[in-house]
Order: structure tokens, then sequence, then C-alpha cells
């Protein structure tokens, strides 16, 4: 896919095809990859994982142990969706609308504008924690800020029950 298009924006960029190497926004694979970055925020439990894309939220399209998984980086679940790049790309295309989030994104940009390079929509109210999917609901936040407040978000939640009440802190910067 790289050697065809080194990385690109689709669907009014509701998907992030990043490109092999860019140290400006958005970042490349190489740098978004780097375990420093935001990949440490999730703590010891994070699987080995290459992120190579991501949707207008910022749940990563990656490969982990050969097959190509989503990263929900609110939950840091993985989930195996494809055995290969052409599959996941398949897969986008059999429902671009829900896997990539482009109507969302679509009418955030009528209200706000373009969505800036490296720019991911957030819930205000995580959807993990029943945030509704509506133009409302959502805010404009770097890709890399983004992750590492849904780190937070994920390593809070992780030794809850499910239903449980919580009270979410957010803590800003690296």
């Amino acid at each position: 896919m790289l050697g065809r298009r080194n990385g690109f924006f689709a669907f009014e960029s509701a998907l992030l095809v990043r490109p092999y190497y860019s140290e400006s926004s958005p970042l490349g694979i190489v740098q978004w990859n780097a375990p420093k970055l935001w990949k440490g925020n999730y703590g010891s439990s994070l699987p080995d994982m290459l992120c190579f894309a991501e949707d207008a939220f910022g749940v990563q399209f990656c490969i982990h142990n050969a097959t190509i998984c989503s990263f929900d980086p609110e939950t840091a679940v993985l989930k195996e969706i494809a055995r290969s790049i052409g599959g996941w790309a398949g897969w986008i295309l059999e429902d671009h609308k829900v896997r990539t989030g482009w109507p969302l994104a679509h009418f955030w940009q009528l209200r706000h504008g373009p969505l800036r390079h490296g720019g991911r929509l957030l819930p205000k109210v995580p959807f993990v924690l029943g945030g509704q999917f509506t133009v409302e609901n959502l805010y404009e936040l770097n890709d890399l800020e983004g992750m590492r407040v849904r780190a937070d978000i994920a390593t809070q939640l992780k030794a809850c029950p499910d239903g449980s009440k919580v009270v979410i802190r957010i803590r800003r910067g690296g």
C-alpha cells in the first residue's frame, strides 16, 4: 500500500493512512509507533502492534501477530478484523460510514471547518462511558494528545467492573 501511496486521507479526513516516515503532522508510521510517544501511557499491558491508520475518532488500525486489528483507545481492546492489508481495505469499504466515522466527521466539519492535519475528533463524554455519537459530543484534538488522554481513561477504567460509577480525571501533558 505504501508503495502506491505514501500516506493519505480518505472520506473527508475521516480515515488517515499514515505515511511511512514524517516528523511533521500527521506523524509517519515510524514516529507514531515510537514506544515513548503514546504507547507507554497504556502501561505494560499494551500488545505489540504496529499502527498504520486511524479513523476519525482515533481508533487505530494496526498489525498484530500478522493480522490487521483495530485498537480502541478508550478501552485498549484489540480486535482482529482482517488477515491482510487488502482484506482490511475491503472491510473498510464494506461499511465505510461506520468504520471510518465519516458521517460525523462530515457534519462536524460543516460546522467547524476542515480537520487540521493530525486532528482527530474526541468525545466530550467518552463513548465507553455512554457518550453519544453526535456532533455536539465531539471536539477536535491533536492525535497525539488524544491518544494520551484516552490512555489515561483506559488505565483508570481497567480495574472497574462493568456498570461501575466512575469519575475520570484527565491529566494534560506527556
